[in-house]
C-alpha cells in the first residue's frame, strides 16, 4: 500500500457495547444508572422496614469530563448541597406515622454540621474518688459514687493522706449526725479488723443516740450516770501508764484539774508536785490494788525528801500540790461514783463496737470533758496491748476535746494515735467554737478529711472556706446545702458537693428525730 494511500474506515459496529466505549473515547457524559430500589418498597405494609437511603436516588456528585483521546475514569467529586435536600432526621417512610411517635421524632430534625453536634457528645466525667474505703454518698456533679476511709487512705501505698484525722461540721438538722453513725461506725464495722468507739452526747430517750445502732450491731454500752449508778472511769487505770507512761499519766491528771479550774492551765510546779505524788502513789500500791483518785490525794502535797530545797522553795512547792488536790477533791466530790473507784469490769474493747454514754451527764461542769479525757488515754494504753486494729473514735461534741483543756493531750499523742491505728473524728457544729491560740487548732489544721454540711452564719462558712482552702465561692454554697448534703474534701484534692445516702435499714437504725416524729403524730 502507498505511504499516501487514503484510510478505509473500519465497518461502524452499531452494539450496545461500542456505543458506550465510544462515548467514552469522546469525552461523552457518562451515564449511571440509579440503584434499584428494593422489592419491599413497594409494598404498603412492609416498605417501613427499608432503610431511608434506599428508598431515594442515589447522589453520585459525577460530572461531564472533558473531550480526550483516551479513555477515562469517571471519578466522583464532593456536592455542595443543602442539608435539608440530604436525609435527615425521618426514619420512617410514612410521615403519618412518624408524626403519631412510631420509630421517629415528632418534631423535625435542624440542621447542624458534624462540627456543631460535637458539643451532643458531652465527655464522662470521672468520679472523684476510688473504689477503696466504703461508700460515703453520690457525687452531685457526676452521679457516681463516693468512696473513701481515712484509714485506707493513710495506709495507701502511696499514701494518699498524711492524717488520719477526719472533721464533721454543721449546724443542727443538716444530717451529720446520720452520717456519722452511717460512714464513720456502721460501714467500717463491716471491714477486716475495723472497730468503733464512740463518746456518745446527744440524749435520746434517756439514753444516748448510738445505743440503738449497739443493739443492733452488738457492742458494748457504757452509760455514766451523775448519781454514780453507771459506769465508773478510774483516772489512775494502770491501762494509763502502759499506754503513756507516768509522763502521760500527769500531763492526764493535771489536764483533769485544768477542766475543774474553768480552764486554767497548770504551772511549772504544780505538773512537778503532780509527777512526785503519782511516783509516791504508785510505789505504795505496786503489790496490793489498783490506786483510785481518792489514793492520790493524801501525796498532793508532800515535799521531795531528797532533794536540798529552800524553805521558801519547799513551801511554794507544797501550796502547788495542794491546788492541784483540792481541784481533784471537788470533781470527787460532785461525781464520786463516776470517777472515784477501780474502772468497772465491762470497760473493754471486746466488742467491735464500744459507747461511752455521756448523754445524761449535763452539759456544762466537768463530767463530759473528764470522760472524754480519761477515755481517751485508757484507750491509747488499751490499743498499745492490741495492735493490728483500725479504731475509729468519733467524739460527738468534739471541741470538749480540741478547743478546751484536752487539747494538749489529743495534740501530744497525734503520732502515738496514728502508729496505734487511730483515727480521730471530731464532730461539732461550728470551727469557730476554738480558739485559734489553742492546741486543738493545730489538730483541726491538720485533719485531711472535711465533711462540712450547712453553715448558718457567714462568718462560719467563711472559717471553713478558709481554713481547709475551698475554692472562695464555695462560701455561698455552704450556706445554702440541703440537709443530708455537705461539701468534702480529702488531701489536697478539690473539694466536691455530696449527698449522703442510706439504706432503708440503716435510715431506720441512724434515726435521729424519734422524739420530734412521736410529737407530731400525737398532734
Amino acid at each position: 500500500m502507498s505511504k499516501h494511500s487514503p484510510v478505509i474506515p473500519a465497518e461502524q459496529d452499531d452494539t450496545p457495547e461500542s456505543t458506550a466505549a465510544e462515548s467514552t473515547r469522546r469525552g461523552a457524559r457518562t451515564i449511571v444508572e440509579p440503584k434499584r430500589r428494593p422489592r419491599l418498597a413497594s409494598v404498603p405494609l412492609l416498605k417501613i422496614f427499608v432503610s431511608p437511603d434506599a428508598l431515594g436516588p442515589a447522589i453520585t456528585g459525577e460530572e461531564d469530563l472533558p473531550l480526550t483521546a483516551a479513555p477515562v475514569t469517571a471519578r466522583p467529586r464532593a456536592v455542595d448541597a443543602s442539608p435539608f435536600e440530604l436525609p435527615g432526621a425521618r426514619l420512617r417512610s410514612s410521615a403519618g406515622s412518624a408524626s403519631r411517635g412510631w420509630y421517629a421524632p415528632t418534631i423535625s430534625g435542624a440542621p447542624t454540621t458534624t462540627r456543631q453536634a460535637e458539643i451532643l457528645n458531652t465527655g464522662i466525667i470521672g468520679a472523684p474518688t476510688s473504689f477503696r474505703g466504703v461508700v460515703n454518698g453520690r457525687d452531685n456533679l457526676s452521679s457516681t459514687s463516693i468512696s473513701h476511709d481515712a484509714p485506707t487512705a493513710y495506709n495507701m501505698q502511696p499514701r494518699e493522706l498524711t492524717s488520719p484525722n477526719v472533721l464533721i461540721l454543721g449546724t443542727v438538722g443538716a444530717g451529720k449526725s446520720s452520717f456519722t453513725k452511717t460512714v464513720m461506725v456502721i460501714r467500717p464495722l463491716l471491714l477486716n479488723r475495723h472497730r468503733a468507739v464512740v463518746f456518745d452526747k446527744k440524749d435520746q430517750g434517756g439514753v444516748g443516740e448510738y445505743t440503738g445502732v449497739v443493739h443492733r450491731m452488738g457492742g458494748t454500752h457504757l452509760l455514766f450516770n451523775p448519781d454514780g449508778s453507771g459506769t465508773r472511769l478510774n483516772l489512775l487505770d494502770p491501762e494509763i501508764v502502759r499506754g503513756t507512761g507516768l509522763r502521760g499519766q500527769g500531763a492526764l491528771v493535771n489536764a483533769v484539774a485544768r477542766i475543774v479550774r474553768d480552764d486554767t492551765p497548770s504551772s511549772v510546779w504544780e505538773r512537778k508536785a503532780t509527777r512526785y505524788a503519782l511516783q509516791l502513789a504508785f510505789a505504795s500500791f505496786e503489790d496490793g490494788r489498783v490506786p483510785t483518785p481518792s489514793d492520790l490525794l493524801p501525796f498532793l502535797g508532800r515535799v521531795p525528801t531528797d532533794k536540798e530545797l529552800s524553805k521558801k522553795a519547799a513551801d511554794r512547792f507544797h501550796q502547788a500540790g495542794l491546788t492541784i488536790q483540792y481541784a481533784l477533791d471537788d470533781l470527787l466530790e460532785d461525781f464520786a461514783g463516776t470517777f472515784d473507784g477501780e474502772t468497772s469490769k465491762n470497760v473493754d474493747l471486746s466488742q467491735k463496737l464500744t459507747t461511752f454514754d455521756v448523754s445524761q451527764l449535763p452539759d456544762d461542769g466537768p463530767a463530759v470533758p473528764t470522760v472524754m479525757a480519761i477515755g481517751n488515754m485508757w484507750l491509747m494504753g488499751r490499743l498499745r496491748q492490741e495492735r493490728g486494729f483500725i479504731t475509729n473514735v468519733v467524739y460527738e461534741e468534739g471541741w470538749h476535746m480540741i478547743g478546751g483543756p484536752s487539747s494538749r493531750l489529743v495534740k501530744s499523742n497525734q503520732k502515738l494515735s496514728r502508729s496505734l491505728g487511730i483515727s480521730n473524728v471530731f464532730v461539732m457544729h461550728k470551727g469557730t467554737d476554738i480558739p485559734p491560740d489553742s492546741p486543738g487548732y493545730t489538730v483541726v489544721q491538720e485533719a485531711q478529711t472535711i465533711y462540712a454540711y450547712r453553715q448558718d452564719r457567714d462568718e462560719d462558712a467563711r472559717w471553713v472556706t478558709q481554713t481547709f482552702n475551698f475554692a472562695p465561692d464555695t462560701q455561698e454554697v455552704l450556706m445554702n446545702l440541703r440537709p443530708g448534703n455537705c461539701i468534702f474534701k480529702f488531701g489536697s484534692n478539690p473539694e466536691t458537693h455530696m449527698q449522703h445516702i442510706r439504706s432503708p435499714w440503716e435510715a431506720e437504725v441512724t434515726d435521729t428525730d424519734e422524739a420530734m416524729e412521736a410529737g407530731a403524730a400525737r398532734a
